[in-house]
């Protein structure tokens, strides 16, 4: 898998503010720097939603969430490793040290450990957690495969990734919970 000039033209592009589309564990996403308040913007703008509504963000590590989320509960690395078996977002409470632009109003944050290589090469390179909102226009569908993304889409971002391109197994977007300070979860996408 030759990802590497991707990697080399996303990390120029996402150190220069810039925004990206990507392949990811699940649909091909819009990705900028989290920590970017005015790249976060820029996705906004594109995909005409208002940034009432908080974006997810990518990370590799466990430490990653200890490093962007105040006190997380540890149980749910324990229950993303035993109890998961799709992409699955988790919305924790409190977020430090991103964009206060992709956190949600009640200070959230929707965070994802990423399995995927391509996305895991890149976001350890970069050292910082990536936004991955769906490549799309608010209301209008996701794209599961890169064919469905719209030329509105591609033509307001800085660099579109090669790879995984021709790939037309059709994605999922991620399974989104809630967890409670209980130990419990509330699914809000299944």
């Amino acid at each position: 898998m030759n990802f590497e000039k991707d990697i080399e033209q996303c990390l120029f592009v996402l150190r220069e503010g810039g925004i990206i589309i990507y392949p990811t564990d699940t649909v091909w996403g819009i990705g900028c720097d989290a920590t970017n308040e005015k790249a976060a913007e820029r996705i906004y703008k594109l995909k005409k939603r208002t940034d009432s509504k908080a974006m997810i963000v990518l990370v590799t590590e466990e430490r990653d969430v200890l490093q962007y989320v105040a006190n997380p509960d540890r149980r749910v690395f324990t229950y993303l490793e035993e109890q998961v078996t799709k992409p699955t977002t988790v919305i924790y409470k409190g977020a430090i040290g991103l964009a206060e632009n992709i956190i949600g109003k009640d200070g959230s944050i929707a965070m994802r450990i990423c399995n995927d290589e391509f996305c895991r090469n890149l976001i350890k390179r970069f050292r910082k957690p990536i936004v991955s909102t769906s490549a799309n226009i608010t209301g209008q569908p996701v794209a599961n495969i890169f064919a469905d993304i719209s030329v509105d889409i591609k033509i307001g971002v800085d660099y579109i990734v090669n790879y995984r391109q021709d790939d037309t197994t059709v994605a999922e977007p991620s399974t989104l919970i809630k967890w409670n300070k209980d130990g419990t979860t509330t699914v809000i996408r299944p």
